[in-house]
């Protein structure tokens, strides 16, 4: 028994090709605390804009589709953290390649020592992780929205 019954998310995107490298699901969580200037995604900022699903829903969602990989974003898929590290570590198990987009550092991520979070970054195969910075605007097909955030593969720490 999970003890998360549900999370709050804007919707799941199945193939594609923008969100991580391969053919990928895409789970974009509801809610984010870094509302930075310029996000291409500024519906995700509020969790009134969301939805709650059962976690089982969504990771039963995730693996009814063999061709993809899946991609955890938001919103900030860390404000939802034990959620996101359910979902994570079950499409981990069911060989899914995990890719995560967070507005954190991983820096922050591993000093705030909170366990779901750090479970999470863990599960990750890669992390996309930074604030966007519109000033920095990165043209290039690689996955991430500005120049200052990075792509990261495990380990992480």
């Amino acid at each position: 028994m999970n003890p998360v019954a549900t999370a709050c998310i804007l919707d799941i995107r199945h193939d594609s090709v923008v969100d991580g490298a391969g053919l990928r699901s895409v789970v974009f969580f509801a809610g984010c605390p870094h509302h930075c200037p310029g996000c291409h995604n500024p519906e995700s900022w509020h969790e009134e804009n969301g939805r709650q699903i059962d976690v089982q829903a969504i990771i039963d969602e995730l693996l009814d589709n063999p061709l993809t990989n899946v991609t955890l974003s938001g919103g900030e898929p860390f404000s939802q953290a034990r959620a996101a590290k359910i979902i994570a570590t079950a499409c981990k198990k069911a060989g899914k390649d995990i890719w995560v987009f967070t507005g954190w550092t991983k820096e922050e991520l591993l000093e705030r020592e909170d366990p779901d979070e750090l479970a999470l970054l863990f599960t990750a195969d890669t992390l996309v992780d930074g604030r966007f910075d519109q000033n920095q605007i990165d043209t290039t097909p690689s996955f991430r929205g500005s120049t200052n955030q990075r792509i990261l593969s495990r380990p992480f720490s």
